[in-house]
Order: structure tokens, then sequence, then C-alpha cells
């Protein structure tokens, strides 16, 4: 009786046991490098409905039939939007040239999903009108509102308290935010919202706790550009926690909020030249404290500075006065 000993290799198994039943585990990582192993299973690896199914496990917000429509539009449908959205964007200063001028498109629009310790909050699809017709949005601080005014999501399993520091430290370590930007013109996606948050404080009036979520991207002067995401909690002392407030927007090293047509050159030119790769919580934040470092330096020169002419002012006045007393007294 003759046996066959050879050893069995990937191909021996069916495809549809390798796509229903080993594909579907992976996640976008390992499936990319998976499909780089042989023909075969690059073929499997890039079916569209495992990325379409990955998309949505990732991001729910991605379920929206706006958003769908506009994934439906990119080179490789979901296996682009994912490539193009994961892991967040990482565009460091002055690593690039400035990208040729290009018209900016009609709209930008969010997908945004928010969770705590992986259970889903809020999942939602945000419109910004942003043709060159709206000179208001151009010249306006950038800035985009989630939420409604009266609109508030509930955090489970955790009470709210103006005193304690226990409200923080749980907040900060289990609210998780994906902020991914599409531009349907051009078809390209990028996440801008940190994995964790890199500052977690309480506002000084409401006592509210404010979660920032920030990233580190380019000017067009080559200087450092904070794209913000913040997430603001409130709730009744000893009572439920809301989402109450997230919104995005761009500032600039000196602390100002960037105008809509500067944030939308910048943000362009980061989905067009963007440097992605993973970091842990702590390369996050150590990244949000150098910029601060840079911003408290900016600030203290422009005090410096004012001081300085405030200074020279005084000293011209005075010798104005004397001056002009000298010549009084000399009638």
């Amino acid at each position: 009786m003759n046996f066959d000993h050879s050893p069995a290799t990937i191909s021996s198994i069916h495809p549809d046991i390798l796509q229903d039943n080993i594909l579907t585990r992976l996640d976008g990582s390992d499936l990319a490098s998976t499909g780089c192993a042989s023909s075969n299973l690059y073929n499997l690896s890039c079916d569209e409905s495992l990325w379409r199914k990955l998309c949505r496990q990732t991001w729910p917000s991605t379920a929206d039939p706006r958003v769908q429509s506009l994934i439906a539009g990119f080179p490789s449908g979901h296996r682009s939007f994912y490539s193009d959205s994961f892991p967040t964007l990482r565009n460091r200063p002055n690593t690039h040239p400035p990208c040729p001028n290009t018209d900016p498109p009609q709209s930008l629009i969010s997908a945004i999903d928010v969770f705590y310790k992986g259970e889903l909050i809020l999942s939602k699809v945000n419109e910004t009108e942003t043709g060159p017709e709206l000179s208001w949005f151009l010249c306006s601080p950038f800035r985009v509102d989630l939420l409604d005014p009266f609109e508030t999501y509930q955090i489970p399993s955790v009470k709210f308290s103006k005193q304690e520091n226990k409200c923080l430290t749980e907040l900060g370590s289990g609210l998780t935010v994906s902020w991914i930007l599409i531009d349907p013109i051009n078809k390209r996606a990028a996440n801008l919202s940190t994995s964790t948050a890199v500052s977690v404080h309480r506002h000084w009036l409401t006592g509210e706790v404010q979660l920032r979520f920030a990233t580190i991207l380019t000017g067009g002067d080559g200087e450092p550009v904070m794209c913000g995401v913040v997430v603001s909690c409130g709730g009744k002392e000893a009572g439920e926690v809301y989402v109450k407030e997230v919104n995005l927007m761009l500032e600039d090293v000196d602390g100002r909020t960037l105008s809509g047509e500067d944030s939308l050159v910048i943000l362009e030119n980061a989905m067009e030249r963007r440097e992605k790769k993973r970091i842990n919580s702590m390369e996050e934040k150590e990244e949000y404290r150098e910029y601060q470092r840079m911003k408290k330096e900016r600030r203290e020169i422009k005090q410096k500075r004012e001081k300085t002419v405030d200074m020279v002012c005084i000293f011209i006045c005075v010798s104005l006065f004397v001056a002009g007393l000298y010549l009084w007294t000399m009638r």
C-alpha cells in the first residue's frame, strides 16, 4: 500500500475554506500581507466583499450609503479606502515640498466613529460644503461640528464628577475616535485622529471633560499645524456621562485657528503626500508635547518682542516729555 507523504501546501486547501474561514478572521494588515504570499492568495485576498466587511467592522460609519457610493469610485474600492484610512495619518513637518495647486473640492465628507472600550458610542457622516462660491467658508475659521446643540450620546459604565479624577482617567484610557476625511473629487481619504487622546482636562467653567485627539500636519510654510479632534463629555454629578460635542479644527503654532481656505490646502496636501506608520500612544503624545513646546516658545518670543516694543515706546514718550518740559522751562 502506497501513501503519499508529500507535505500539504496552501494550494491544497479549498478556496472557499480559505476565504470563508481564514481570511475573514484577519485584520487589514494581515490580509494585505497574506496577499503577498502567492498569486492564489492574492486573488482571494483582493475580494471586494472581504474589504467591505473589514471596513464596516473597523469603521461602522462606512456603511452609510453616501460613503459606500464614494468608496465605489476609489481605484480598488474598499481595499484602497482601507489603505488610505489605516493607520492614522502622519505627515511630519518639513519632509515634503508643497503639492502643486489643485482645484479645491466642492465638499468634504467626514465619517466619524466614537468608541468606548471597543463599544460603539456614536457613528455619523457629515458633509461640509467647501466650494469656492462659499466665500464665508474660505475666510472664516475652519471648524466642523458633528453634533447638534442638544444632541447627546451616553457613555455606559462611567459616572460623571466635577471633582474626582476617576472620570478623567476612565475616559482618557477608554475613549477612542476615528475621523476619516474623504475627498470625493480626487478619491482620497485620511484618518485624522490619533489612536488615543493626547490630552484630557476639565473645562475651567463648565467642568466638562474635554479630550483632544491631535495629528500634527505640515503647514504651507513648512511649519507644524495641529489638526485637532475635541470630544466634550458632560453630565450631572454622579450621573451618566454623555458625549455632548465633537469637533474638528486646524491650529497653527501661533495658536491661531486656520481659515477654511488655508485648511483646505493643508488637508489636500496631507492626503496627497501622506506618510503613514504605526506609532504607539506614547509617541503620539510625545509629538503633541513637542508641538506644545514649540507653541510655548513662539508665544514667549512674541511676548519678549512686544515687551521690547513697549519699552521703546515708553522711552520715546518719556524722552519727548522731557524734551518738551526742557523747552518749556527755557522760555
